[in-house]
């Protein structure tokens, strides 16, 4: 490893690994992973990914062992390391949620007064009660927290629920949502110090915002009436048109997506066809 690169630590195993470093690739990085591999160098940038425990990583930062982490934040919430939060990533959502069993008589917050929680997360568990006055003893579980009221170990759990599925299967049902949670993008304190890691630095975070960018956005491409072209330009101001045989026009641009299916309709009314709508790799602004 070279000490004038840039550190970067990711998650090795788990939910956040494979959308982690197809972020990382879709941002123009080139390197390879390996299930067993601690760290890869990248080929087109000083920039060394480190393979690590998801919940070393606030340390790992806040130390300035690495320089950049990714991680839920979820993670952030529960440890609270002095670390700055760079970006939002805009992948791995998910919800720390309180959920008990589907056959518990608990409708509320206020039915666990006094009850046992069972959670990987005891810090949030306890804020989250404490914000409505409900005192609640908690027992911390690593993995599996979900088996914990088939135990009788506690009358509900506070835990990461993405679809529903595993609370399903379980026998759980959902009784609130805490807070959501996403995949961030974390700094060292110190690393706007650094003089010699700084322009990589901001390499790096151009490459994840055109990234970021482009996920709100996609490619059209369309042919319309040229007699709709009015119509059509007050709709879309910001899309190009070229004359073509036929007294059609062919239709050209970016746009947000959403803005794309509330103006669907009246393209069509419009006479639009030929309707491709392509994803954006990248915006660069």
């Amino acid at each position: 490893m070279n000490k004038n690169n840039l550190k970067l630590a990711v998650q090795k195993n788990g939910r956040l690994t494979e959308n982690t470093l197809g972020f990382l690739r879709a941002s123009g990085l080139e390197f390879e992973s390996y299930s067993r591999k601690l760290f890869s160098a990248c080929r087109n940038m000083p920039v060394e990914i480190l393979y690590v425990r998801d919940d070393d990583i606030p340390r790992l930062v806040e130390s300035g062992a690495v320089d950049l982490g990714i991680l839920g934040q979820n993670i952030l919430n529960e440890e609270r390391p002095k670390v700055k939060k760079l970006l939002n990533l805009r992948y791995g959502y998910c919800s720390l949620a309180l959920s008990v069993p589907k056959e518990s008589p608990i409708n509320d917050i206020s039915g666990l007064n006094g009850k046992t929680i069972a959670t990987s997360y005891p810090r949030s568990t306890q804020q989250f009660f404490q914000k409505y006055g409900v005192k609640v003893e908690t027992i911390t579980i690593k993995g599996s927290v979900e088996i914990a009221p088939s135990l009788g170990l506690a009358a509900a759990i506070v835990d990461l629920v993405s679809t529903g599925s595993t609370l399903a299967m379980n026998d759980l049902r959902l009784l609130t949502p805490i807070y959501r949670s996403e995949a961030v993008l974390i700094a060292n304190e110190k690393l706007g110090a650094d003089t010699e890691k700084n322009p990589v630095l901001r390499q790096l975070i151009t490459r994840f915002t055109s990234v970021l960018s482009a996920k709100n956005y996609k490619y059209i491409s369309l042919t319309v009436p040229d007699t709709s072209a009015p119509r059509l330009t007050k709709l879309l101001p910001n899309l190009v048109m070229t004359a073509l045989p036929g007294q059609r026009l062919s239709v050209n641009g970016v746009i947000k997506e959403d803005m794309f299916w509330t103006v669907f309709d009246r393209m069509k009314d419009l006479g639009a066809k030929n309707i491709y709508m392509l994803p954006v790799e990248k915006i660069i602004s």
